[in-house]
């Protein structure tokens, strides 16, 4: 028989467990609110351009969270965050290749982890004003995950505004960087709020006590907002005077590394010859129209044979003879042709592997006039392990799955080309290059009075994955006061003016060209002349207010304050 104990200790154990469990469940509920709220603030299956008001209080959730847990817990949230988050943004990675798509996830959760971490210690160094060092945390982690090798712009706060022309106007001062701090501050400002004062059930004792403690950096928030959405207004320029460049963009629509895929060489080159004749004859109506384009543009790796290869060593005839068939019909055109394309040169210092005849291979943009290469152009930022893999050596294993994955690496190029064009200069960021503000900035200050993307994003199979990409290209107009034009395989095949609109679009998913004439603008701006210097200010603010917040935290707890206020603290959540 139950002892009368045992019993009164069943009854509180059950109502114990109960509340638990119902608050692991509120708090799963917040986590995945947040990724959600996140994922369809940028462009998506369901909204086309996002839903760009979600971005201004996407992050409430998840601070509300961190906020409830300790630093373990809250690490746990941050897995589950991240992974969730980018598994909904970038669910097309996913399709494309499970490995990807899991690496990326992947990559993102650990991030979560230690940004949840370095969150929660903020809270806790800090008591009062701790959401400001967690927004200066979180800008420094945007600025930081497009750095180095795994550098990824997917997911800065900022391009969710894309279409917000006279807010992004400030990205010619402040990069991305200055929009993503905008856009992310209301989030921590009412999550403190909500934290601080949710007990508080009058309306106006709630706003006194708002008002004592938050109403300054609010208001300086305001004064911020206000003074960019002005000064957008101004800045916003009328280019219908200035000089123009008119440019053809062709859009084969197809993804022509799927010909690679084909089960016998004959019907691998019938694909490269099928994809050649539709660039061909895109091309040759493009060109037919009045005013007559001064640049044709093809798209990234638009044509597969290596020109280069095939016309120097002959070592596959079937090969050779479609190369030569796209010499013979450049070698009669009076304008220039710039083709994207494999890059393949002998060079045994780099591949002594003589079975592949030292061949190495670069992602190019070539400029052909009258059927010669004038001027060449060699991907610099490489896609992380679908591109790149430097860690061969130290990790093999990662490397073997990759090459077992049909994954076709490039050799990295040296040089931020500028091309001497009809009439003005031009650099070509490849692909996801775009993405990069330092690298649009790096062509421009070498002399580019127009930026070129050429870009294969087919291989998604995603309108909401190729209006991503489109949505940060947008930036690098604005923050360099350049046109752009953007030449694709399946979309969005577009012409970009300065102020960051699109003024002509191509329709996705369909074999088409774009003839624009876009602005010739030679002046640049405070971000072309220092760069990313916002965001290593936010990454050094971040670290100074951490590791204050170490010492100012080990001072109190030595003096006995900190355990005192965390015993006051657990007796109020209580």
């Amino acid at each position: 028989m139950m002892n009368p104990k045992q019993n009164e200790s069943k009854i509180i154990m059950q109502p114990l467990k109960h509340n638990y469990l119902k608050t692991i469940l509120l708090h799963l509920f917040l986590v995945l609110l947040s990724s959600v709220l996140f994922a369809a603030s940028f462009p998506n299956q369901v909204f086309k351009h996002g839903l760009p008001f979600l971005a201004w209080f996407a992050y409430i959730p998840i601070l509300l969270v961190i906020h409830k847990n300790n630093i373990a817990a809250s690490m746990g949230w941050g897995a589950i965050y991240g992974f969730t988050a980018y598994g909904l943004f970038n669910y097309w990675l996913g399709l494309f290749h499970p490995v990807a798509g899991t690496a990326v996830y992947t990559i993102y959760l650990v991030y979560h982890i230690v940004i949840f971490l370095l969150l929660k210690c903020a809270e806790i160094f800090y008591e009062k004003k701790a959401y400001l060092v967690q927004w200066l945390i979180f800008i420094a982690y945007e600025y930081l995950s497009t750095q180095g090798f795994l550098g990824y712009s997917y997911g800065i706060t900022g391009y969710t505004q894309w279409r917000f022309i006279p807010l992004i106007q400030i990205a010619g001062i402040t990069g991305v960087w200055g929009v993503s701090a905008l856009v992310t501050f209301p989030s921590f400002w009412l999550a403190d709020v909500i934290n601080k004062y949710k007990k508080e059930f009058l309306p106006l004792t709630a706003i006194k006590e708002v008002k004592k403690s938050n109403i300054i950096p609010a208001a300086v928030w305001a004064a911020a907002l206000t003074a960019a959405l002005i000064f957008g207004f101004i800045n916003m320029k009328d280019y219908s005077a200035y000089p123009k460049a008119q440019i053809a963009l062709i859009q084969q629509n197809t993804d022509p590394w799927e010909a690679t895929k084909r089960s016998t060489d004959y019907l691998i080159n019938l694909a490269y010859q099928k994809d050649l004749s539709a660039l061909i004859r895109l091309s040759d109506e493009a060109l037919a129209l009045s005013p007559k384009p001064q640049l044709v543009v093809w798209p990234e790796t638009a044509f597969i044979p290596r020109i280069y290869w095939h016309t120097n060593y002959r070592d596959d005839q079937a090969s050779w003879l479609i190369v030569k068939e796209l010499l013979d019909y450049l070698a009669v055109k009076d304008v220039p042709f710039l083709i994207g394309n494999d890059d393949g040169r002998m060079n045994p210092l780099i591949n002594p592997n003589q079975n592949e005849k030292h061949r190495i291979d670069y992602n190019a943009a070539m400029l052909y006039e009258n059927g010669v290469n004038t001027q060449t152009y060699h991907k610099i930022h490489l896609v992380p392990f679908t591109e790149h893999f430097p860690y061969e050596k130290q990790l093999p294993w990662i490397y073997k799955i990759l090459k077992e994955a049909d994954t076709h690496f490039w050799e990295k190029g040296i040089e931020a080309t500028v091309f001497q064009g009809p009439g003005f200069t031009f650099s070509t960021p490849i692909c996801f290059e775009d993405t990069f503000g330092y690298l649009v900035r790096d062509f421009v200050l070498r002399g580019a009075e127009v930026i070129v993307n050429i870009s294969n994003d087919a291989w998604s199979n995603s309108l909401p994955a190729q209006n991503q990409h489109l949505s940060m290209a947008v930036f690098r107009s604005v923050e360099n006061n350049r046109s752009m034009v953007r030449a694709t395989a399946s979309g969005q095949t577009c012409a970009i003016d300065p102020n960051g609109r699109v003024i002509a679009e191509a329709a996705a998913f369909c074999e088409t060209w774009l003839n624009v004439a876009v602005p010739i603008v030679t002046s640049g701006t405070i971000y072309t002349n220092y760069g990313d210097y916002l965001g290593i200010i936010f990454l050094f603010a971040a670290v100074t207010f951490l590791l204050l917040g170490v010492l100012w935290y080990t001072i109190r707890k030595r003096k006995g304050v900190v355990d005192e206020h965390t015993k006051k603290d657990t007796n109020r959540r209580r």
